[in-house]
């Protein structure tokens, strides 16, 4: 699932970045879906498998199957303790390894901006959930900039440097994620945004985590030092740094449910 060539395959620095932002988000999201105990899961996308252990550890699930096309994120995420009931594999969110109705939801955590056809993978989604089953997603909103890594991105911008995005950020708004769900057959389609906060212990902190992995750190890996430079001095000027040095940082996502014919 890339778009400029977005690939994450060092698993534990995008657990160390982005992973800590799924864990924010997701517990928010699942709050508001506020699923019963012993559903069967699939977990598209799941990377190195953040969210699943949230299902594991806060849902009772009957099992979660998680899928990635990552072998370096899937690695990590089987090594995870604690996650009884939860098995990973190599798969496609456009084309799913598993037969009709085999599940009883189906989630995507901050993917579907990166799958190629986000219609296809919402339809996969519906196939392989039951008939009364639930279709969910979070995907951070770039067009709100809630993105994370957007104040990473708009300093890259402003020294000249086109920065790396998925395929679909434009997907990931309430009014879009709605009409892309109930054009999927889906019943009962509610969406929601998702708010969180995020602490570092400081500056140095939050730019390690944010440009430890994937597209970003290949982008500025490929600068001369002195733009590199630029771009973190710009980024510091725009985040607010306690007295202490720590600083906290905020991203948005939009959410979305619906529910199987």
């Amino acid at each position: 699932m890339s778009g400029q060539t977005i690939r994450f395959e060092d698993g534990g620095a995008y657990e160390r970045g982005m992973g800590g932002w799924t864990r924010l988000a997701g517990q928010v999201f699942l709050d508001w879906l506020a699923p019963p105990a012993g559903l069967r899961w699939i977990d598209v996308g799941c990377g190195t498998g953040a969210f699943s252990e949230l299902l594991v550890q806060r849902c009772t699930p009957s099992s979660v199957s998680g899928v990635d096309p990552s072998p370096a994120q899937l690695e990590y995420a089987q090594g995870r303790p604690g996650m009884t009931g939860a098995t990973f594999q190599h798969g496609d969110a456009m084309a799913l390894p598993f037969p009709d109705a085999s599940f009883d939801a189906a989630v995507m955590a901050l993917v579907i901006f990166f799958v190629p056809d986000p219609a296809k993978s919402v339809s996969e989604m519906v196939r392989v959930v039951r008939p009364g089953g639930t279709v969910s997603a979070y995907a951070w909103n770039f067009s709100a900039a809630g993105f994370p890594y957007t104040v990473i991105q708009d300093a890259l911008r402003a020294h000249g440097v086109t920065p790396p995005l998925p395929p679909h950020p434009e997907i990931a708004q309430e009014d879009t994620l709605r009409a892309l769900w109930t054009e999927s057959g889906l019943d009962t389609v509610k969406t929601r945004t998702i708010a969180v906060q995020r602490s570092f212990r400081d500056f140095g902190d939050f730019w390690a985590v944010s440009t430890g992995s994937g597209a970003l750190k290949v982008t500025l890996a490929a600068l001369p030092p002195a733009t590199i430079d630029a771009v973190k001095a710009q980024v510091r000027s725009r985040l607010t740094e306690a007295a202490d040095g720590q600083v906290t940082h905020t991203a948005s996502a939009a959410a979305v449910t619906g529910r199987v014919r």
